[in-house]
């Protein structure tokens, strides 16, 4: 039945490249909005590089959300096509509006129209078909699809960056990303070799372990003294890189490893033909994800597009100071805690630099047994007169029901705000003034849902 759904998902990309394609041969600019993040920037990337090397052009903005300003901006643009990646599903009917034609390239479930009737746009989007946009594929993949008629495979590696950016890898890939990875390695784009996957196999080991956040390794990530103790414990040296160790003491190491968590080892994927810092696909949406998080989304497009003079370089900069931060963030939640109602948790800040990261740091909070699992955790920071909210939760709360992209786009709603997302992240905006009412709210909504 699967093979349907992407069957039908392949016919309307299809359709979106030969809508490009026509584009292109009557030499048109394509205007590219895509979202700031990981899987946006790849998403960005692989779109960006399939018209470059079709010999097109393209004029492109990467944004936080696709809010109303940003389509009235477009609305008075002249362009003859607009490409949006990783956005557009909420706004279909504003999208049909613009000047010009439209393809939409999203993986977000909230759906306004299913765009299907409107003459001015193709609408390529896993949940018109019935896959899952949280797992099946991500917007860089969604994107992909879109070229792939006009043979680019050698962008599949990126797209799967976008997918791990994401967070759509979990114990391997499936649906449409598996159809990708597997195009990906049959061509010799990607390999899949076992390795232990740490932060860095070149800095020393503890600050290594310490900088190791996909999987989260309890007691040691994001905290430096438990990973020197560690170390200490196991009778491994913690000044010493990974890459001195004799092989006896790696296997020792990973055996301990792994009884903390036992996706430290595992199947790693890499672009042989990359620059040594991006060719470990997981590191590459890493370095992409931190050049967003620090506003600098020209960077990550530029190593996309493969302009790299110093963009790379800034972006293991950038990551440096993103896994700081973390660190930071990390033994503030295990100093704070979170505030427990009854079916969700929140953490609040107003400090600058934890706003940045408070997303991650609800996953970390609960990936490293720091805030309870039952309860999906919801944060809060505070900008002005304006409540940024991130939500996430784990797996099992989403088969029991929770589905945090409706509770937060709902809640929001009732206040004047916006939100949505998927089922196990989710994001929104609210008045500050709202924002115990919009607590309570979520609450009952998330309540409601496990019920």
């Amino acid at each position: 039945m699967n093979q349907n759904k992407q069957h039908s998902l392949l016919n309307r990309a299809e359709k979106a490249s030969k809508l490009l394609k026509k584009h292109l041969d009557k030499d048109h600019v394509v205007r590219v909005i895509s979202h700031n993040d990981s899987d946006g920037i790849s998403a960005a990337g692989v779109i960006c590089n399939a018209i470059s090397q079709e010999g097109g052009k393209f004029h492109v903005t990467l944004v936080p959300r696709l809010k109303e300003k940003v389509i009235d901006r477009l609305s008075r643009e002249k362009y003859k096509l607009f490409f949006f990646c990783d956005m557009g599903s909420g706004y279909v009917e504003r999208i049909g509006r613009l000047r010009g034609q439209a393809i939409i390239a999203d993986h977000h479930q909230t759906m306004d129209t299913t765009g299907d009737d409107e003459e001015t746009l193709v609408h390529v989007n896993p949940h018109l078909f019935g896959l899952d946009g949280t797992r099946d594929v991500s917007a860089s993949g969604v994107t992909y699809l879109t070229v792939r008629p006009l043979e680019k495979i050698n962008l599949a590696g990126l797209a799967l960056v976008g997918a791990f950016g994401d967070m759509q890898y979990s114990d391997g890939f499936q649906g449409v990303n598996e159809t990708i990875l597997t195009e990906a390695t049959e061509s010799g784009m990607v390999e899949e070799h076992e390795d232990l996957k740490i932060g860095s196999k070149v800095e020393p080991l503890y600050k290594a372990l310490a900088h190791t956040f996909h999987p989260a390794i309890p007691g040691i990530s994001g905290d430096l003294e438990g990973s020197q103790a560690f170390l200490e414990k196991i009778g491994i040296s913690y000044g010493i890189k990974f890459t001195d160790l004799a092989n006896e003491e790696k296997d020792f190491l990973r055996e301990h490893l792994s009884h903390l968590n036992p996706k430290i080892f595992g199947q790693v994927y890499s672009m042989p033909k990359e620059d040594p810092a991006l060719r470990n696909l997981e590191n590459y949406a890493e370095i992409l994800d931190a050049c967003g998080k620090n506003k600098h989304y020209g960077v990550g497009l530029s190593i996309c597009l493969g302009d790299r003079k110093s963009a790379i370089q800034d972006g293991v900069e950038f990551l440096n100071k993103y896994h700081e931060s973390l660190i930071k963030g990390v033994s503030w939640i295990r100093r704070e805690g979170s505030q427990e109602m009854e079916h969700v948790q929140y953490i609040y800040t107003e400090d600058k630099e934890k706003k940045k990261i408070m997303g991650t740091l609800a996953t970390l909070g609960i990936d490293l047994d720091i805030l309870n699992p039952q309860k999906p955790v919801i944060t809060l920071s505070r900008m002005h007169d304006q409540i940024k909210i991130s939500g996430r939760t784990t797996l099992e709360m989403t088969s029991r029901g929770v589905n945090l992209g409706f509770a937060l786009e709902q809640a929001s709603k009732s206040f004047n705000g916006a939100g949505g997302g998927h089922n196990i992240a989710a994001g929104a905006v609210i008045p500050y003034r709202d924002l115990e009412n919009f607590k309570n709210l979520v609450n009952d909504i998330v309540s409601s849902q496990i019920s």
